[in-house]
């Protein structure tokens, strides 16, 4: 029996404890004119670790469990997000991966989070998803309520705020919009938090059956927070790129799981070997000249669980960590 969990029903209580702990989380609360409800988590205000983590649990639709703490791991940075979900294809590809692009005048953001898939458009009569990624997870949500993350140092436009509450069909009284600057505590946090997610996202580049991964886990070092957006952006990669760590769990045969294994890891890509600020620079800041193979783990463990055998590939690399990080 396929599970088709609700990923909106499942955030909700999570968005509730944000909303009656926003003193104590160091948030800040708005309200729009239209009734939406903005989620400040590091803009005027300091937000924090704990924010960053409640919010990466919002990012994976209640299907995930995000857990701080201090390894032994790396050499020098011992502050660790673990994510773990049961259900990693719906919790990370069906709702926190970053897909939904939106904009008004000058405002750019990516969208994460529940909303993405509740969000609809009509093309020649025809209602679909926002995304395409929909059509083949054979998955469309539907709640009374819903919440979008968006990483951005400025709170989105109404316009765009009313452009998703009428593609997730809802009344903008009913949607929280969470906002996250990649330079704050709370946003590298729930972005370092994706660590499990890229590894989701390579595997669907790589044509690896969706439908064979049954479980996974990963972890990555927290990185210190940069006021600078480019900096702030390399570091949160970085600590995936050169130290993120994910174990997946597959059904299929053991040649399947062990090319997967060596497929996985960033070190794999033509652009791996110095700090993402460096290599987005090289390419003037175009974001889709980066090689997309470059974002993933920097290692990984893929267990065929009809066998029992596991693959290991990739490695962790302390100095690349180091000299993104700055020391």
């Amino acid at each position: 029996m396929e599970f088709k969990a609700s990923v909106n029903k499942l955030a909700q209580p999570l968005v509730q404890e944000l909303l009656n702990n926003a003193d104590k989380l160091r948030l800040h609360l708005q309200t729009l004119d239209n009734g939406c409800t903005i989620i400040d988590a590091g803009i005027n205000v300091p937000g924090g670790l704990e924010a960053g983590r409640i919010i990466t649990e919002i990012c994976l639709g209640g299907m995930g469990t995000v857990t701080l703490s201090q390894s032994a791991y790396t050499e020098k940075w011992p502050l660790t997000v673990n994510v773990h979900s049961t259900n990693p294809v719906l919790a990370c590809l069906g709702s926190q991966y970053a897909g939904w692009s939106l904009s008004h005048e000058k405002y750019y953001a990516l969208g994460s989070g529940p909303a993405r898939a509740m969000a609809t458009k009509t093309k020649d009569g025809v209602t679909q998803p926002v995304e395409e990624l929909y059509k083949e997870l054979a998955y469309q949500d539907a709640n009374d309520k819903t919440v979008l993350v968006i990483e951005n140092d400025k709170i989105p436009p109404v316009e765009i705020v009313d452009k998703v509450a009428a593609a997730c069909g809802v009344p903008p009284e009913n949607l929280t919009i969470i906002v996250t600057p990649t330079s704050s505590l709370a946003g590298c946090v729930q972005v370092v938090g994706r660590v499990l997610e890229v590894a989701m996202h390579k595997a669907h580049a790589l044509h690896f059956p969706l439908e064979n991964i049954i479980d996974g886990s990963g972890s990555a070092p927290i990185c210190p927070p940069h006021p600078d957006f480019v900096q702030a952006m390399g570091r949160t990669n970085d600590a995936i790129l050169f130290a993120g760590l994910v174990h997946l769990f597959v059904k299929g045969s053991d040649e399947a799981a062990e090319k997967l294994a060596d497929e996985l890891p960033s070190s794999t890509s033509k652009d791996y070997g110095k700090p993402f600020a460096q290599v987005f620079k090289e390419y003037k800041y175009d974001f889709f000249k980066v090689d997309a193979m470059l974002f993933s783990p920097a290692s990984v463990i893929v267990t065929a669980v009809e066998s029992g055998k596991s693959f290991r590939a990739g490695r962790l690399d302390n100095d690349l960590l180091n000299l993104s990080f700055g020391g």
